[in-house]
């Protein structure tokens, strides 16, 4: 009985760090009204492209960009999305056609995971992808690159070095 009630709690807390995770990073569903939010911020649409059973993919979003969703400079200039490799889900493009997050994926030139990049309001990438999660210590200063050049090109101020 102790067992089966220890099982019952461990996938219960499993199915509610999946949902919160969808709160700090949502779903990509129109990317097209996600650049429209990110325009109003004079910013970039980050997107991380995940995979089903990625546990890179999860240590990205738990330990960098849900703690950076929930950061007001953050949510100043950045517009936050996950895609997922294999998904038939619909979503719109940046151009509002309908897609599978696969193909977006695809399209997007992802092949590995956890995979951010950050674009522009067009979808026009701004900044060397981030691909992988590699040394955990300096993952983040990666990922602020990233999103420190494409605000820059977006705002036309000289690019961070």
């Amino acid at each position: 009985m102790k067992q089966a009630f220890a099982v019952l709690l461990l996938i219960v807390a499993w199915g509610f760090k999946l949902a919160f995770a969808d709160i700090g990073v949502p779903v990509a569903q129109d990317l097209r009204k996600d650049a429209a939010l990110a325009k109003d911020k004079n910013g970039v649409v980050l997107v991380m492209f995940s995979g089903q059973h990625c546990s890179y993919c999860e240590t990205v979003l738990n330990e960098f960009l849900i703690p950076m969703s929930r950061n007001a400079d953050y949510q100043a200039k950045v517009v936050m999305r996950k895609v997922e490799l294999s998904s038939y889900r619909e979503m719109k493009n940046f151009q509002g056609g309908k897609t599978p997050h696969r193909r977006f994926a695809g399209d997007s030139g992802v092949r590995l995971v956890p995979t951010v990049m950050v674009f522009d309001t067009q979808g026009k990438l701004l900044a060397k992808p981030v691909v992988g999660l590699g040394t955990i210590d300096y993952y983040g200063q990666h990922l602020d690159q990233a999103i420190d050049q494409g605000v820059a090109k977006v705002r036309g101020l000289p690019e961070p070095e």
